[in-house]
C-alpha cells in the first residue's frame, strides 16, 4: 500500500488508554506489554502470567506502588477460542507473546467507538488518543503493520487468523486503483511508541461514545 494513500484515507488512528494513563503515557510514551514488563524489570513466571498467558481482567504490574501500570484485559481472546482461530502453528502462548509486543491503534474511529460501547466496557471512563497520521505514520514507518480484522477478538466467531494477517504498509494488498482490498482495522507499531506526545492532537476522556473532558 502506498505511504500516501494510507495517510489520505486513515488522517487520524486511535489508542483506547486506562482512564488516566496519559500522564505517564506523556513521560514513558506509550508501550507495549512486553515493553513494560521489560521496563518494570518484570522476569520469570512473574512474568509469564502477564505475557504469556490469557489475561481474563485488567492487571496490575506493580500494584499499589506509584510506577503502577494497568494491562488492559484481553477478555475476548481466550485460550479455548484461540486454538480455534490460529491456523498457521501458532500457539496460543506465542500468539499472546506476539500481540503482546505490539502496541495498537484502530483506524477508523467508527471501530473506537464500538470498543467503546462494548458491554464490557461502555461504563468505564477511558483516557483516548488521537494521533496525527500524517506525523506518526512516516516517524515508524518500518516498524507498522497493518490488520484487516480485530485480531484480539474471537467472538462471536473465531475466525481463522495467524501472524500473516500483519503487512508491513508496502505489503498491504491494494486493488489497481490504490485502495486496499480490504479496510485497514488495526494499525501496529513494534514494541513501544517513545515519543508519542509529539503526536498526539487531541486527549478525551470518554465513557462509552460520551466525551466527558478534552485532556489536552
Amino acid at each position: 500500500m502506498d505511504l500516501e494513500k494510507l495517510v489520505q484515507l486513515y488522517p487520524r488512528v486511535y489508542h483506547m488508554a486506562e482512564s488516566g494513563a496519559w500522564d505517564k503515557i506523556r513521560i514513558h510514551g506509550l508501550m507495549s506489554t512486553t515493553a513494560v514488563l521489560d521496563h518494570h524489570k518484570i522476569k520469570g513466571s512473574d512474568r509469564a502470567r502477564f505475557e504469556s498467558e490469557h489475561r481474563g481482567q485488567k492487571m496490575d504490574v506493580r500494584a499499589g506502588h506509584p510506577s503502577n501500570i494497568v494491562l488492559r484485559d484481553q477478555k475476548p481472546m481466550p485460550e479455548g477460542r484461540l486454538i480455534k482461530a490460529l491456523t498457521d502453528g501458532t500457539t496460543p502462548r506465542q500468539w499472546y507473546e506476539f500481540i503482546n509486543d505490539k502496541v495498537f491503534f484502530w483506524a477508523e474511529e467508527e471501530r473506537l467507538h464500538r470498543l467503546l460501547g462494548a458491554r464490557d466496557y461502555r461504563n468505564l471512563e477511558h483516557d483516548v488518543l488521537t494521533l496525527d497520521s500524517a506525523a506518526f505514520i512516516p516517524a515508524y514507518l518500518e516498524s507498522i503493520w497493518l490488520c484487516h480484522m480485530n485480531s484480539g477478538n474471537t467472538w462471536p466467531i473465531p475466525h481463522p487468523r495467524g501472524k500473516n494477517i500483519f503487512c508491513r504498509i508496502p505489503d498491504y494488498p491494494v486493488k489497481r486503483s490504490g485502495y486496499p482490498v480490504k479496510r485497514v482495522v488495526e494499525l501496529v507499531v513494534d514494541y513501544a511508541v517513545p515519543n508519542i506526545s509529539e503526536f498526539v492532537v487531541e486527549v478525551r476522556r470518554m465513557r462509552g461514545s460520551e466525551v466527558l473532558s478534552v485532556i489536552e
